[in-house]
């Protein structure tokens, strides 16, 4: 199973996470609906919905680029609208768009509270909603309708929450939507899980955090790779689960976890949050 043919709407896939994931899918043939707000280039953060678009043409796909924001139900539903006029349904819905900030009670302000609930739950929400009268249509006709939710295993123990309270309860909140919905959809057919990296992933979002060393993470390739695998599996049995990034890799037979070192030969790499 590959996924050529097939259409994914993935959020925040402008670059980082989200655009390797739309490469890898692109190298397949399919076809890229590219959910981002980033219309015009940042020189702190590179990478619009333009120029991943022209990445993944030139990868072998075929791309969409909708100016996206994941907490507008209006702007939403016109993307979704779009993306099937032009593709004529979807297949898998990617919710990758995330906001982090890791401060405390006192040093997280109610807007930068309100982003984060925003983006990473309601945004989690909002598209799934949006996307599943079209991921119906599509396990309906035999396409393996899959969502993947870029959020962690359920962890409820304080050392998780401690730390920054309202960023872990919008990343559990996207976790959550991942055990719901893979009860309630599994009746269509579709599957609906989650991914979530054992080490820190280089990104440009991440080094935009201070005190960050790069040369100890990963890149977002081995992300990319395990949700491949988790997009082309049998949505109908592969549903509810909260996989790790390598140990799902382990499962499949990969053994060279070198290629997706920032450093080659690095062991000493950066856990990220909530892997116990």
């Amino acid at each position: 199973m590959n996924l050529k043919g097939k259409t994914l709407f993935i959020t925040g896939a402008s670059r980082g996470i989200g655009l390797a994931i739309a490469l890898r899918a692109a190298r397949d043939g399919a076809n890229v609906v590219i959910a981002a707000k980033t219309a015009e280039s940042n020189p702190k953060l590179p990478g619009t919905i333009h120029s991943a678009a022209a990445e993944i043409e030139a990868a072998g796909g075929h791309a969409l680029a909708l100016q996206t924001d994941i907490r507008d139900e209006a702007n939403v539903l016109a993307s979704v609208e779009q993306a099937v006029a032009r593709f004529g349904g979807i297949d898998i819905l990617v919710n990758n768009a995330s906001a982090i900030s890791l401060t405390p009670t006192d040093a997280t302000p109610m807007k930068r509270f309100d982003l984060m609930f925003g983006v990473n739950v309601r945004g989690t929400y909002l598209c799934t909603q949006a996307c599943l009268p079209h991921l119906i249509k599509s396990a309906q006709a035999g396409r393996n309708p899959h969502v993947l939710n870029m959020s962690p295993p359920l962890s409820m123990r304080e050392h998780w929450f401690a730390p920054h309270v309202a960023y872990t309860m919008a990343k559990y909140g996207m976790s959550e939507c991942t055990l719901g919905h893979a009860g309630e959809f599994r009746k269509f057919g579709i599957g609906v899980n989650s991914l979530w990296p054992r080490t820190a992933i280089a990104t440009a979002a991440l080094q935009m955090i201070p005190g960050v060393d790069i040369a100890r993470c990963r890149t977002p390739e081995i992300l990319s790779d395990a949700a491949y695998l988790v997009l082309t599996s049998d949505a109908k049995t592969t549903t509810g689960n909260f996989f790790i990034d390598d140990a799902l890799l382990v499962q499949h037979g990969v053994t060279d976890f070198d290629r997706y070192s920032v450093t080659p030969g690095n062991r000493d790499f950066i856990p990220d949050f909530f892997v116990d």
